[in-house]
């Protein structure tokens, strides 16, 4: 299973791995670097549904549930 937050949909992207400035005065290849998103496994009580989820969500969208509330974020996302 990928690792991917479940709300967000924010997963490992496959990037460069030197600078523009390297790239600027010699062509120095070091290969690909996986860079994964800050996923965090969270628990989180719903009170209008009065259960907790089980979640791995990204930093982003802990931030996101802080501003919105739990019920509608996960609403939003499908996962109610």
């Amino acid at each position: 299973m990928t690792k991917k937050c479940e709300i967000t949909g924010k997963k490992s992207i496959v990037g460069g791995g030197y600078s523009n400035r390297i790239r600027a005065t010699q062509f120095n290849p070091v290969g690909k670097r996986l860079r994964k998103p800050n996923l965090q496994k969270k628990r989180i009580y719903v009170p209008e549904l009065d259960k907790t989820v089980t979640l791995t969500i990204s930093a982003k969208a802990i931030k996101t549930i802080q501003k919105n509330g739990a019920y509608k974020t996960l609403k939003k996302a499908g996962l109610v």
